[in-house]
């Protein structure tokens, strides 16, 4: 039997366990697995509170019998050039054995959604060169790359 999704919610306090085992997929699947340091408790402390404290906001998508199809999660920038937040996404991942049902398209409705009612003016994100499924996708739902920047980075 075909899984099927269900729904996209709000990840809870509850959903620490899961949501990390999902976050370890993904850090197996873009290659970071060696330093991965994020626990539970990290994810119970700066994202799945209720109080306004939290750093990011996960949600993740549902099958119809509970399981877990993958999740996004997401943070703020306050402001920017035009006084309007914009919101990154920092992650998205969908389990290898639901790709192709249309649980990349709802988590991403959910978070557009999530970022209009924030007030943001744009949705960012990054994607590794490598994955051209991922651009395939992006593109399809809107996404454009953003050759106006350059992303840099500096260990600190």
């Amino acid at each position: 039997m075909r899984t099927t999704l269900s729904s996209v919610r709000l990840a809870l306090a509850s959903d620490a366990a899961n949501l990390l085992t999902l976050m370890r997929e993904l850090a197996v699947f873009e290659k970071y697995i060696a330093q991965f340091c994020v626990t539970e408790a990290d994810l119970l402390e700066r994202g799945l509170r209720a109080d306004s404290a939290r750093q990011f906001t996960a949600f993740l998508a549902e099958a119809s019998n509970g399981q877990l199809l993958g999740y996004a999660v997401v943070y703020p920038v306050p402001f920017t050039f035009d006084l309007r937040p914009n919101l990154v996404l920092k992650e998205l991942f969908v389990r290898e054995t639901a790709r192709g049902l249309g649980v990349g398209q709802a988590l991403m409705t959910t978070v557009v959604a999530h970022a209009k009612q924030q007030g943001c003016a744009r949705l960012k994100w990054d994607v590794m060169p490598t994955n051209t499924r991922a651009k395939t996708f992006y593109r399809r739902i809107g996404g454009v790359p953003d050759s106006a920047w350059e992303n840099w980075i500096r260990q600190c």
